[in-house]
């Protein structure tokens, strides 16, 4: 199981010590230049520019990128082509598909060499395309909380995950404490990242693949929205 986490280079050494490997956007190299390895090269979704990626990833050689979102499924084949190019310098690369009018014929058109891409929802944006299209294949959850990303484990066949909200919280005072974000009992920025890092590794022990099919619960509720 990956765990990738994108943050300051200080947030990125206490990740490692934890079995986290460090990522960064291909836009801020910055962070993660002192790093013998870095796990997973990010995009800007909403401003992409693949010969900048593709530099970044020549560079870097991440375990893990992501390829431009597929918005639509006219632009799938693009998307594809360039994760295709992307492989030659990386472990994996995930695809993201996100026309919910074409879900499955947009999913099938995907290899099965990439791993797909689930954004989790948050403020920001979120995969709107029903969790069940996913159903059996590897899945990389792109952000969101760490309750919301277990709930969804339960249903899809999680292999890989980034997360930083932890570290949102921790800004507050607040930790993840296994279930919930909390305040932390003695407080501190970075003991904060790090209760919440190891609380997550825990969470993260017990999972053994789905256990359910979406079906079985709305959405709303498989997401704790």
């Amino acid at each position: 199981m990956y765990k990738f986490l994108n943050h300051s280079k200080r947030a990125l050494k206490v990740g490692l010590k934890h079995g986290w490997l460090p990522g960064a956007r291909y836009t801020n190299l910055r962070d993660v230049r002192d790093f013998i390895k870095i796990g997973f090269l990010d995009i800007t979704w909403n401003d992409y520019d693949f010969s900048t990626h593709l530099k970044a990833v020549k560079k870097t050689q991440p375990i893990f990128t992501v390829a431009q979102d597929i918005f639509n499924i006219q632009d799938a084949k693009l998307s594809i082509a360039q994760a295709k190019h992307l492989s030659d310098y990386c472990d994996k690369v995930i695809v993201v598909p996100k026309d919910h009018k074409h879900a499955q014929e947009l999913i099938d058109m995907i290899p099965n060499n990439f791993v797909l891409g689930y954004s989790v929802p948050t403020k920001y944006g979120k995969s709107s395309i029903p969790i069940e299209h996913f159903d059996g294949r590897p899945v990389h959850l792109l952000g969101g909380r760490p309750d919301v990303q277990l709930n969804l484990a339960r249903y899809l066949n999680v292999g890989s995950i980034d997360c930083n909200r932890f570290t949102l919280d921790a800004t507050f005072g607040d930790y993840y404490d296994g279930e919930i974000f909390r305040p932390h009992p003695k407080g501190g920025y970075f003991q904060c990242i790090e209760d919440s890092i190891i609380n997550i590794n825990t969470a993260w022990d017990k999972y053994s693949g789905p256990t359910c099919h979406p079906s079985e619960y709305p959405v709303q509720q498989v997401l704790n929205l």
